[in-house]
Formats: structure tokens, C-alpha cells, sequence
């Protein structure tokens, strides 16, 4: 078995996944911006450590000349994907990360010949972004092959992180994204409709999550739509009109919405996450109207993450890669997910 990096070890998910590789006798190199951060991370894990800016290119390259693998979990991935992926075909190292950014996914999938010339496999989205849903997507086209439209509804997300906060605020501007036909759109005002997660029915807002891009490379269904349960938060999101949204997607305000998610917490806490789960529901219809649902149980949002990131670099560790652009369930199958520790799938109709 090779080597991995975990690239953003100082940020919460990064520590989240350092425990984690400590707790399983891995050893990992980590690494990120701040040498001083990670020295004290290395005293206490025990990993050895090397700090580099993404825009350093001979140092990014000398340090993924040393893995097989890098984790990426250093976000804003939408200002970091890109130079770590350019990094990675550069040295021959596979690439996942944990983002949930539909701009990340399809930019990387338009990297997939560029994978297969060297060498390598480009995975996004192997946390909670978005491993449960797409395995749990393909499940459904493997139930209906003729499906034609996917929805898909989350539940029980909880409190963000901050760098998921910040995820949050940079897409404000782009309005709610679906795919139509094959596409992906902007709506001008979101979706709403009624979901059942289990405890009865429940509001739920249509939202740009990651399977509006990866669903559809996992199962060729054009039409797909993400909700999530309905909060105070994201119902206020989806009542700003367009000039609001505009202002707030303005660089001086984007800067200060940020500046107030650093001075929160980093993330949920042990407690939090120890009693938060989350469900998903997904549905598919056909062009007869046939309609099949499954709904799936996962432990807390970031306790999948670094469960299923740890589980994959492993797998890739272990030469379960498959080459070029790939999403969880295109190489790892539709009942992944159910391999992982307290997820549970249930098809309720047949």
C-alpha cells in the first residue's frame, strides 16, 4: 500500500480525518499553507508534516512526487480545486476531495482524458458531498433504467462548517441550479414542495447541490433536482429576489459575510455530531409515470465525511482506482454505501 496526503489538515474536516487515520494505525503526510499550524498537528499526531502555498508550483510538485494520493479537503474548493488538480496530473497522484461545488465537479470532469493520459483518477466528492447521494442516485437508475427524472431530498444536514459556510455564501448569487434535459440551469426563484423523510411530511427547498452535476455522470438521467428540508435560514435564502442576491454575491460583501463566519465556531462539536443523523429520499419517474422511492439513513454530515474520505483513500491506497473522471458510485458501485457504519437503505415501494 502507498502513501497519502491529507492537504488542508488544519481546517476542521482535515482534523476530523487526522484522528480518524491516528485511530487506524495509518500514516499519513499532511499538509497545507501554515507551517506553524502544522507543526503543532504533527507534534500531536505524529504525522509527518509540509506546509505550501497551491500557487508555489515546485513545491506542490515536490511534495505529491512523495504520495500516490492526495485528500483534499482545503476549501473554498472553487478558489482550490483547480491548482491542486493541475498539480496532480502534473506528478501522476490519484485526487479526491470532500467538495460539494457543482463548478468543482463539472470542471473536473472536463479532465477526464487529461486523467486517463496520466495516469490518475479524479474523484470529487467523497464526503457527505456527496458519496450517500450518488450511490444512493444509482441505486435508483439500477432500479429504473428507464428513469428520466431524479429528485433527490437531504435532511438533517445540521450546523455547517465554515468552510461549507463560505461554500454556502459564494453560490448565493448563482440562484437555485437543476438540470434540464441534460443541462444544468439557474432558476430564478427556487423550487418548494413536500417531502416525507420519515416523520411525516415536511416543506423542502430546492438547493444547488452536488448531484445536479454528479448524479448525472453517475446515471445519464437529465433531469435531476436536489431539496433539502425546509430551515429559517434557507427559507430566507430562497425569498431574496435577483437584486439581492446580486448585491450580496458583490465582492466587498462576500468578503464580509465571510469575515462572520470566521468568527463562529469551526463546526459541530463531538456531542452534536455523536446524536445528529441525516435521511435522504430519492425519487424516479419514467416517461409512463412510474415512480420508485428509497430512502437512506446516514450518521451525522461530517462523521460520514471523514468516514467515507478515510474508506476511499484506503481503497485507492489499496488499487481500487479506476482511471480518469469517476464519481464514488461509478467506481465503487451503488451499495457503497451501505458497506459504511450506520447507513442504512430501504426501498419503499417496489
Amino acid at each position: 500500500m502507498g502513501r497519502f496526503m491529507i492537504y488542508g489538515a488544519s481546517g476542521y474536516t482535515g482534523k476530523l480525518l487526522m484522528r480518524a487515520a491516528r485511530d487506524e494505525g495509518l500514516n499519513p503526510i499532511i499538509a497545507g499553507r501554515s507551517e506553524a499550524k502544522l507543526k503543532s498537528l504533527a507534534n500531536q499526531y505524529g504525522f509527518e508534516a509540509v506546509a505550501f502555498d497551491l500557487s508555489d508550483r515546485q513545491a506542490m510538485d515536490a511534495a505529491l512526487n512523495e504520495v500516490d494520493l492526495v485528500l483534499h479537503v482545503a476549501g473554498p474548493f472553487s478558489t482550490t480545486s483547480k491548482l491542486m488538480v493541475e498539480g496532480c496530473l502534473r506528478t501522476g497522484t490519484h485526487y479526491v476531495d470532500i467538495t460539494g461545488e457543482i463548478g468543482v465537479f463539472e470542471a473536473c470532469a472536463k479532465k477526464d482524458e487529461a486523467a486517463k493520459a496520466a495516469d490518475i483518477m479524479i474523484m470529487p466528492g467523497v464526503g457527505f458531498d456527496v458519496v450517500p447521494s450518488d450511490c444512493l442516485a444509482a441505486h435508483m437508475k439500477r432500479r429504473m433504467p428507464d428513469a428520466t427524472d431524479l429528485v433527490l431530498g437531504i435532511s438533517g444536514f445540521g450546523a455547517p462548517s465554515r468552510g461549507t459556510s463560505k461554500t454556502m455564501i459564494e453560490s448565493i448569487g448563482a440562484g437555485t441550479r437543476v438540470r434540464r434535459d441534460g443541462k444544468i440551469v439557474s432558476l430564478r426563484k427556487p423550487l418548494q414542495r413536500d417531502m416525507d423523510f420519515g416523520s411525516g411530511i415536511k416543506n423542502a427547498i430546492a438547493i444547488g447541490w452536488g448531484d445536479v452535476s454528479t448524479a448525472y455522470h453517475s446515471t445519464g438521467i437529465g433531469n435531476i433536482t436536489v431539496y433539502f428540508e425546509a430551515s429559517p435560514q434557507l427559507t430566507q435564502m430562497a425569498g431574496m429576489g435577483g437584486l439581492t442576491r446580486f448585491f450580496l454575491g458583490l465582492g466587498f460583501m462576500q468578503k464580509k459575510l465571510k469575515s462572520k463566519v470566521d468568527a463562529g465556531p469551526e463546526g459541530p462539536n463531538e456531542q452534536e455530531r455523536a446524536n445528529g443523523h441525516t435521511v435522504l429520499i430519492a425519487e424516479v419517474t419514467n416517461e409512463a409515470g412510474d415512480k420508485m422511492v428509497s430512502r437512506l439513513r446516514t450518521p451525522e454530515g461530517y462523521t460520514l465525511t471523514y468516514l467515507t474520505g478515510l474508506d476511499i483513500a484506503k481503497r485507492v491506497m489499496a488499487g481500487e482506482a479506476k482511471i480518469g473522471f469517476q464519481t464514488p458510485s461509478s467506481v465503487f458501485g451503488p451499495d457503497y454505501i451501505t458497506s459504511i457504519d450506520g447507513c442504512v437503505r430501504e426501498d419503499l415501494n417496489s
